[in-house]
């Protein structure tokens, strides 16, 4: 590996890292700040797809992710947290997650993902096994609410998946993937 490479790995580990702390804070100020960016999620998607009210409303449960990513040429990292809201035995599960990939890209974006689960051994399977797997490719130039992101919307199996850049500047086409798993401090 040459020296490129290396600083570029040390770059996406720090940059990776410092977004994905939530910082100090009690469990109950660190739940307080998920369930915050929950709803100007939820607020945000709704106001761009007004149909998913619906569908969030007759789901067993839903999860919302925040994430931040960062590529470098060839890698691709990012780390996250969220809550899952399961309807059926009307619990929160606090989540974290970490992705990584390979392929061609360049940037750091701050994102969001909504996860709609049509069943509950869908949502089940999801909190116990949490692992995601897929290509992803995309471009986006946002900050402060301004500029535009190429948004998508997937549907693996009894689960829907919506994503959208919060602020970022990235281009990047990547294998990657994704591990979620049960945060012990926040559950």
């Amino acid at each position: 590996m040459n020296n490129f490479m290396k600083l570029g790995l040390l770059a996406i580990t720090l940059v990776i890292t410092a977004c994905a702390s939530m910082g100090e804070g009690t469990v109950s100020e660190k739940r307080e700040v998920i369930l915050d960016m929950e709803r100007e999620v939820l607020t945000q998607l709704y106001k761009n797809k007004p149909d998913t009210r619906a569908q969030l409303a007759t789901a067993p449960g839903y999860a919302v992710f925040s994430n931040a990513n960062v590529n470098l040429l060839f890698f691709s990292a990012g780390t996250g947290y969220g809550v899952i809201n399961d309807k059926v035995l009307s619990k929160k599960t606090y989540m974290n997650m970490a992705e990584g990939g390979v392929g061609l890209g360049f940037g750091v974006k701050d994102y969001r993902i909504v996860m709609v689960f049509h069943t509950a051994e869908a949502m089940t399977d999801f909190v116990e096994n949490g692992w995601t797997f897929g290509g992803n490719a995309d471009a986006s130039a946002k900050a402060s609410g301004k500029g535009g992101s190429v948004e998508g919307e997937a549907y693996y199996g009894d689960v829907t998946v919506y994503t959208f850049t919060e602020n970022g500047l990235a281009l990047q086409a990547m294998v990657k993937g994704t591990k979620f798993w049960v945060d012990k401090e926040l559950n």
